[in-house]
């Protein structure tokens, strides 16, 4: 099997280039790609046998997830760090995030084309944070409609520079080439269902949780709902939104008819209600012992040293994020 890419490099370098996988033009031979790839306009476009595909594990009949690294973004994992999958129906597909840079979006593509040869007809993205959705260019280049929260595009367009500098810095600037932000086509406010054929994917916008722009994918055949960063296993919980929120959704959640969720971190398949129970309980601790320290007068500082402490053993990467998160439920909590 043979793919097109282009060679891309840092501007003002010859040294720091990659190529750029350029989605659409497998072919069984060289020759066939070449010719496609020919049509396309685009004088700077080779074949060269497929690059490396994600791997991916079916979950049930047409639904398939990969398993992030539970890591920060660094060079050794690209921005390989958050779950990511694809459900097939009868005409389409549809991909749930799409990883912290275009290389990791163009690993799932493959891993998608080596599964099936329908269209990507639909990307969802389930909130704004850049290992969820900094792969999605490569969809768009092949006409995926690009779907999210209705508060979606204004926090990507809000957070865009940031975002590509930090983990443009975080990743290494030859894997990064080609990354960029790609604002979402539809935004929904309301449920909403995507058939695939013959297969329904419902999508629910949450009010703040994690972020303020959560979204769920389940799917109706299976009962397999992608909850993003709405839910965390063994990596510790991410608050960029409203600790009490997080808390009311996640209650809410348990209406939606799934059995089992695929978390936006571990898992990467877990039963549904049960894997909720670790993360509501940090959280109840979190808005706790912060409203204890807002009482006790301690300072925004102090208390996202001591806060929640008592979690630290059953979370990895806690202390990166739990400062952060006593930060956010502090300035959330202090002028109740």
């Amino acid at each position: 099997m043979f793919e097109a890419v282009l060679l891309t490099c840092v501007i003002g370098s010859t040294e720091t280039c990659r190529e750029v996988l350029k989605p659409g033009y497998e072919a069984e031979t060289e020759a066939e790609c070449a010719l496609a790839a020919k049509a396309s306009q685009h004088d700077d476009i080779r074949c060269q046998p497929v690059g490396d595909a994600l791997a991916v594990r079916e979950l049930a009949p047409g639904v398939f997830a990969h398993l992030g690294i539970i890591s920060d973004a660094n060079e050794d994992n690209q921005g390989d760090v958050a779950n990511l999958g694809f459900i097939i129906g009868d005409t389409s597909v549809l991909v749930i995030d799409t990883g912290g840079s275009r290389l990791v979006g163009e690993r799932l593509w493959r891993a998608i084309r080596a599964v099936t040869d329908k269209p990507v007809s639909h990307v969802v993205l389930t909130h704004m944070h850049p290992d969820h959705v900094l792969g999605t260019s490569v969809f768009m280049d092949v006409g995926a409609r690009i779907v999210g929260h209705g508060g979606l595009a204004r926090a990507l367009a809000d957070r865009a520079g940031s975002y590509l500098d930090s983990f443009g810095g975080l990743i290494g600037e030859k894997a990064f080439l080609g990354t960029t932000i790609t604002s979402p086509d539809v935004g929904i406010k309301v449920s909403d269902s995507i058939d695939l054929g013959n297969r329904t994917i419902t999508l629910t916008p949450w009010p703040t949780a994690h972020t303020g722009n959560d979204l769920t994918v389940l799917d109706e055949t299976s009962a397999i709902m992608f909850t993003g960063d709405l839910l965390f296993e063994d990596h510790a919980p991410a608050l960029d939104g409203s600790v009490k929120g997080w808390q009311q959704v996640l209650r809410e959640m348990e209406k939606m008819g799934a059995s089992r969720v695929v978390p936006g971190h571990g898992g990467p398949l877990l039963d549904w209600p049960e894997a909720s129970e670790p993360l509501s309980a940090y959280l109840a601790i979190l808005e706790a012992e912060t409203r204890a320290a807002i009482d006790e007068g301690l300072s925004l500082g102090q208390a996202a040293e001591t806060v929640a402490q008592s979690e630290r053993e059953n979370w990895s990467l806690f202390d990166l994020f739990n400062p952060r998160n006593a930060t956010v439920a502090y300035t959330e909590l202090e002028w109740e």
